[in-house]
């Protein structure tokens, strides 16, 4: 790395220890290691390698969990994670082999993770299984379909969120005894792709984990808006409820 005009250069090795599965752990420990390099050397932006098939692998891993428009979405070509530091995907647009042509063309050796070949991860099984098929059963360009799937849906997603964030500022109230209330007169009327993404907001900034609070329990709580017949109340993640009364649909503590 050094003979690429890249100093300082070094490895740093992380213990995957977390919670959420050896993926979802290992990701977390990455990017925790990465935060702090990133505040050591005083960077203002990390590049990560991900390509174009990694945006498909990502957007149909999404499908077959039944994921909304958000995880659809993919992976955004820019994101913070922590203060002063920014993450940018340069390679988003260029496919995996294009890349690898691009390293041998410059001398360059990419490392390969051998868990990219273990076919006990999803990824790995959608990688080498499953868009082979897709593509053998529909022709080449599934990829390219895919990741342009996801540019289109982040735009539509990027659009509700920030009409929900609007909405739940005008509807937000508050109450005794609990984390977040939200007034009832208004959400029923808001459109369900609105109105739920504001029920999401409701919960996490009540406490609800993100990565545990699901459109299961999302659609419970909105049947207490739309749906309501005297049911008591929803039980989220985080050791949390959401229950209606006086007007309001509140969050708080079991």
């Amino acid at each position: 790395m050094v003979d690429l005009g890249l100093d300082p250069a070094g490895s740093i090795a992380v213990t995957v220890d977390g919670a959420g599965g050896p993926e979802n752990a290992a990701r977390d420990a990455r990017y925790a290691a990465l935060d702090g390099a990133a505040h050591q050397m005083g960077a203002t932006a990390v590049l990560l390698g991900h390509t174009q098939d990694d945006q498909a692998e990502t957007v149909l891993l999404g499908l077959a969990r039944g994921s909304g428009a958000r995880s659809l979405s993919g992976m955004p070509a820019s994101f913070r994670r922590s203060e002063g530091v920014r993450y940018l995907r340069p390679l988003l647009e260029l496919d995996r082999v294009t890349t690898r042509r691009a390293c041998k063309a410059m001398g360059l050796d990419p490392w390969d993770d051998p868990h990219n070949i273990d076919p006990a991860y999803a990824r790995v099984r959608v990688r080498h299984e499953a868009l082979p098929a897709l593509e053998k059963a529909l022709g080449p360009g599934v990829a390219q379909a895919l990741a342009r799937t996801a540019r289109m849906l982040r735009d539509d997603a990027d659009a509700l969120d920030e009409m929900a964030s609007r909405a739940y500022s005008d509807l937000e109230t508050s109450e005794d005894g609990c984390n977040v209330a939200v007034r009832l007169d208004g959400l029923e009327g808001l459109p369900r792709a609105v109105r739920t993404r504001v029920l999401r907001m409701a919960a996490v900034k009540a406490g609800s984990p993100p990565g545990t609070l699901a459109a299961v329990h999302i659609d419970a709580v909105d049947r207490l808006v739309t749906a309501w017949h005297g049911q008591r109340h929803v039980d989220l993640p985080g050791g949390l409820r959401a229950f209606r009364r006086s007007g309001k649909l509140l969050f708080g503590p079991v």
